[in-house]
This record gives structure tokens, C-alpha cells and sequence, in this order.
């Protein structure tokens, strides 16, 4: 009778540290897994080098995106996320410019743009007819997502890498989102 009670207690002591133990692995796992797959959203502007020179893997789809940003440029608003997260990824650069090198720009821009929209965000474009996916507006002053109707939204190329029967499931798209009126420009870059 003893060696069978002693059995139980050594199954029963067995059974609660085994679960101890898949409890604490799941939530160490978890706690690991979740840290490096959460993206960080970077938004300090002296990062922006850093990001555009090493950080952001696809170089030919942030050529656009200035070199540099030099200290008196004014009105400077960035957003990264890495583009090797689980969803995606994304670095957009907002500045101010002169009205006329704005209008330089646009010019130059839209020679070079296969869509063109007009305000709105990714979701808009993608569903409209011929639509391509674009971006949110990430570097905005408000909570708001979409680009007020000022913004002409100039996207220089978008790729599908989707699969067949579930369109634009993976992808990118870069260009520029301009605001004439207010003299700013956003450089973008999606990868999803």
C-alpha cells in the first residue's frame, strides 16, 4: 500500500511541475516572440540618416527620398517601421520647402508617377478601379490616416507580389504626397 501511494505522490508532484513548466516556457516563449515581432515605431528626426542609409533594406525604393536633412529644414516629421516586420513596413519623411522648389517638384514628380490620387490613403487607392495600394499618413499632426484633399498622391511604382486569386496580399509602393497650398512634401515608402 505504501509504494503505490508514493507512486501517486511522485505522479501528482510530476504532473504540477511539468505544467509549472509548460506555463512558464509558453509565457517566456510568448514574452520573446512578441518583443521581437512588435515593430517600433521610430519618429525622432536625427534617425533619419541612420534609417535611409542603413536601416531601410530596399534602397531603389526610397531613391526619391532626400539624402540628407539638413538642420534648417523646417517642419521635419518622420515615421519608421521596419519593412521586415510580420506586417509590413513603412518610412515616410514629411518637410517643409519653398513654394517654388515645391512646384519643382511637382512637376518632376508627376512626369515620373504611374498613378496619381488625390487625398485619401492605401485603402481608397487600392479600391478604386486599376487602384494601387499607397500609404497611410503616418507622419500627420492629427490621429487622421488619410491625406486631406490638398495632397496629390504620386505613386513612382507599386508591385504585386501577391498570389494568384488574392491580389496586392504582398507588395510595395513608394512615391510622394504633396500639399502645394501648405508647401510640404511626404516621401514614402510601403512594403507589406
Amino acid at each position: 500500500m505504501k509504494r503505490s501511494h508514493l507512486v501517486k505522490i511522485t505522479m501528482i508532484v510530476l504532473f504540477s511541475l511539468s505544467s509549472v513548466g509548460v506555463v512558464g516556457g509558453s509565457f517566456f516563449l510568448r514574452k520573446a516572440f512578441s518583443s521581437n515581432s512588435q515593430s517600433k515605431i521610430v519618429t525622432e528626426t536625427s534617425r533619419y540618416g541612420e534609417i535611409r542609409h542603413q536601416l531601410w533594406l530596399s534602397q531603389d525604393e526610397i531613391q526619391h527620398f532626400p539624402s540628407e536633412i539638413t538642420a534648417d529644414t523646417q517642419n521635419v516629421r518622420i515615421a519608421y517601421s521596419p519593412e521586415n516586420s510580420p506586417t509590413g513596413g513603412y518610412f515616410q519623411a514629411r518637410l517643409k520647402k519653398s513654394p517654388a522648389q515645391i512646384q519643382k517638384l511637382l512637376t518632376q514628380y508627376r512626369k515620373q508617377a504611374k498613378h496619381q490620387y488625390r487625398g485619401g490613403d492605401t485603402n481608397n487607392h487600392a479600391n478604386l478601379p486599376n487602384g494601387v495600394p499607397t500609404t497611410f499618413f503616418y507622419t500627420s499632426d492629427s490621429e487622421t490616416e488619410s491625406f486631406p484633399p490638398a495632397y496629390e498622391i504620386l505613386v513612382l511604382n507599386a508591385q504585386d507580389q501577391g498570389t494568384p486569386g488574392f491580389k496586392w496580399n504582398h507588395g510595395n509602393s513608394y512615391g510622394v504626397a504633396i500639399d502645394s497650398s501648405a508647401s510640404e512634401i511626404v516621401y514614402w515608402a510601403e512594403k507589406w
